[in-house]
């Protein structure tokens, strides 16, 4: 079975978009972060060969730019990968393949993560990630932390999300021009949260 890992560029707000669809004011917020060293550690940690999940409009944005970007590990592993694309409209994809149309986020990712095949990467597409994580889809999440609050936006935990713990299995840092940024990797190997007495002994 193919493992589904999502990796998220995240504000300490918990904010995920970057696009300026709807209004958000702050597009493209994460580039002054960026460097060349922090972009070959994205190339490894998605590895060799994997396949994407993406939302309508990340593919939509992400086929207007990577197949005309210049050859680079990271353009050429994204165009090389099969797109699988969770929308209710297959038919009027662009030519950024291959590509697969996703009608339906529960059972259709299940039966794309039951093949064999490439690991299956999400990034962006913030439709997805909360439907993922409660519908116990998701074995990997990989958050980069940028030392920025930006106070409104699309999240990565939308209202509702049901509670889940989580098992932190590795971090570091990524150094840009104006700050570091941290990396961390975790599983979903941990127990399912539950309720305790406070512990009063300790200040808030």
């Amino acid at each position: 079975m193919r493992k589904i890992r999502i990796f998220e560029h995240i504000s300490l707000d918990g904010v995920i978009q970057s696009s300026g669809e709807d209004n958000f004011p702050y597009e493209n917020w994460t580039t002054p972060y960026r460097t060349p060293a922090g972009s070959a550690t994205m190339v490894e940690k998605y590895g060799g060969r994997y396949d994407l999940l993406l939302g309508r409009r990340t593919y939509d944005m992400w086929s207007g730019f990577w197949p005309k970007a210049p050859s680079s590990p990271m353009a050429d592993g994204l165009n090389a990968a099969t797109k699988y694309v969770v929308t209710h409209r297959p038919e009027s994809l662009g030519d950024w393949g291959p590509f697969e149309g996703v009608p339906d986020i529960v059972d259709g990712v299940r039966r794309i993560k039951a093949k064999d095949g490439a690991d299956l990467i999400v990034s962006g597409s913030s439709t997805l990630t909360s439907p993922l994580l409660e519908h116990g889809l998701a074995d990997e999440v990989n958050l980069i932390v940028y030392p920025v609050l930006l106070g409104t936006g699309k999240r990565f935990f939308v209202e509702g999300t049901p509670a889940r713990a989580f098992t932190l299995d590795s971090t570091g840092f990524s150094v840009g021009h104006r700050a570091q940024h941290l990396q961390g990797r975790w599983t979903f190997a941990a127990p399912e949260i539950g309720s305790s007495t406070p512990d009063t002994r300790t200040p808030r």
